[in-house]
């Protein structure tokens, strides 16, 4: 397992959120605490999750949402976030780690006679696969290894980030996706240092 040292990231990134005004009013005008995701699909398991250097993805999140019925008044949270102990998805010492996780997890599944979860598309199929059900299960078994034996840290892992290829070429013949993106999923709230209002993404007259 990766040590704390070797993961320790002292980069404070600019994340966005796309969500409910309501929600943003409450994390921003009275300080409420933003809440975690914890769907059995999520990229990169629990946590509260950030576009890193991207608000329009955010916003463009908080659109689908809304055309889902799942939001009103679509708007967009930015953070500054300290990675800190970070599980980063685009180095080799976090990937290999997954390796060994996948191993672990199967073994566990077997020995109570279950089947592995699958990643799958979403609604309307394609080719992304947008419910990854495999990847968050092993993402969280590792992190949750981690949380128990490293230290007696509660949350031994802090942030988990990852860079995701998704959407269509660019242009013809291209090997560039439109949506390509990275991703901060925030497993202690301790890390954000603070939140703001991107004023050019708010929907005021929803």
């Amino acid at each position: 397992m990766p040590s704390a040292l070797a993961l320790l990231d002292h980069r404070v990134i600019v994340g966005f959120h796309g969500c409910d005004q309501a929600t943003a009013d409450r994390v921003l005008v009275t300080g409420e605490p933003m809440k975690p995701s914890s769907n059995r699909w999520d990229w990169l398991g629990e946590g509260i999750y950030f576009w890193e250097q991207n608000p329009e993805r955010a916003w463009a999140f908080a659109e689908e949402q809304r055309e889902r019925g799942k939001v009103k008044n679509p708007t967009v949270i930015g953070a500054f976030i300290h990675l800190g102990r970070c599980f980063d998805l685009t180095r080799s010492l976090a990937t290999s780690a997954l390796t060994d996780a996948y191993g672990g997890l199967r073994a566990a599944a077997d020995a109570l006679g279950n089947p592995l979860p699958s990643n799958r598309s979403g609604v309307g199929g394609g080719a992304d696969l947008l419910l990854r059900d495999l990847d968050c299960a092993v993402l969280n078994f590792h992190l949750r290894a981690a949380d128990r034996s490293e230290g007696g840290v509660s949350t031994f892992y802090q942030t988990v980030r990852g860079v995701f290829v998704e959407g269509v070429p660019a242009y013809p013949g291209g090997s560039i996706f439109t949506k390509t993106h990275t991703q901060v999923a925030v497993r202690d709230p301790s890390v954000i240092v603070g939140y703001f209002r991107p004023s050019r993404y708010t929907d005021l007259g929803a």
